[in-house]
């Protein structure tokens, strides 16, 4: 028996192989079954979906599931995706994004002995679970990591579509950069408007903008667009010695060459991993419950990697920033 069955798929196609396994497949799995829908870029982003990922990977190893995933290549994947896997009758589907929000809420009411996990959205449901993430309280800390390491005053953001959650991570960033200097020049520019998913996959518009940056002074960046990091990490090996990226939502240093690592600052740290987990382990428990669950600071929601040793020398810096924002003596801005 194949007991992890993953599947990546164009709707139509997944649909047919997960109804299959549902009527009795040799892999259809256990009792304890978690499908996760991915959005745009799947596993192999390194950032976002693979976080996702890696929550179910825990989830299968420590909890007996077993897992069906399914990917939106395009933008009318979601539905279809999220009805294939509650047709497989899995216990608990996550839905990893916002983009999935027109799709889920019906479905999950059609489907109410199934729980339905979603990350970075709400729906008010007794079977939907759904999360929220203080990614500007994270990357308040990378962006104080920026101005900290930065020689020349000169940083800058890449979002990917420009909209309200991905400005979190700007108004964050550049909170922190501007706590540790004021003066500090940032930059910031989107690869997309909301809709464009064109924006999480672009590594090569990513790199074009990170070099000219690079090339005219700035010495970090920091890109939350997905895949499209990829391309900026590149941009700071060709710059050269002395710039840096900031990762985002994984701890990007663990998929960089040697080469990268060396200029990989750090990353922050969105846990999806820790929300799928946890959703799997409450649903098996018995204890799940629909609502909103905050992650942040304070529960080591969010937070930054130190992969690398880059800022072991402004660690203290950093938790003493973290301390501020915990205890509420320090606000930080959601919107830029």
């Amino acid at each position: 028996m194949i007991k992890s069955k993953r599947l990546i798929a164009g709707a139509l196609t997944a649909a047919l192989a997960l109804t299959a396994a549902a009527c009795g497949g040799d892999d259809a799995g256990g009792d304890l079954t978690l499908g996760v829908a991915f959005d745009t870029g799947g596993r192999g982003d390194g950032t976002f979906n693979d976080a996702a990922g890696r929550g179910a990977d825990q989830a299968e190893s420590d909890l007996d599931y077993t897992v069906q995933e399914l990917e939106a290549t395009t933008a009318d994947d979601r539905g279809p995706n999220l009805e294939a896997l509650a047709g497989a009758e899995n216990k608990l589907i996550v839905a990893v994004g916002f983009a999935f929000g027109d799709a889920l809420g019906p479905i999950a009411e059609a489907n109410p002995d199934t729980y339905f996990g979603w990350i970075d959205g709400y729906y008010d449901g007794p079977n939907i679970i759904t999360t929220a993430f203080a990614e500007h309280e994270g990357s308040f800390l990378v962006g104080a990591a920026a101005a900290l390491k930065s020689q020349s005053g000169h940083i800058g953001f890449i979002g990917g579509q420009e909209i309200d959650l991905i400005k979190k991570f700007e108004a964050g960033y550049i909170a922190g950069a501007k706590a540790v200097n004021p003066d500090i020049v940032v930059e910031s520019q989107y690869l997309g408007a909301a809709g464009d998913n064109a924006a999480w996959g672009s590594p090569d518009k990513a790199k074009e903008i990170a070099l000219s940056w690079y090339n005219a002074g700035a010495d970090v960046v920091y890109t939350a667009a997905g895949g499209s990091g990829r391309g900026m990490i590149e941009a700071a090996v060709e710059a050269g010695d002395g710039k840096w990226a900031i990762g985002v939502d994984s701890d990007e240093y663990q998929f960089d060459t040697p080469e990268q690592q060396a200029h990989r600052l750090t990353s922050m740290l969105k846990r999806v991993d820790v929300a799928v987990y946890e959703m799997a382990k409450n649903v098996k428990e018995g204890t799940a419950a629909g609502g909103f669950y905050p992650f942040n600071l304070a529960n080591d929601g969010v937070g930054y990697a130190t992969s690398g040793g880059h800022v072991d020398d402004i660690v203290d810096q950093l938790e003493d920033f973290k301390k501020q924002i915990v205890a509420g003596d320090i606000v930080v801005p959601t919107a830029p």
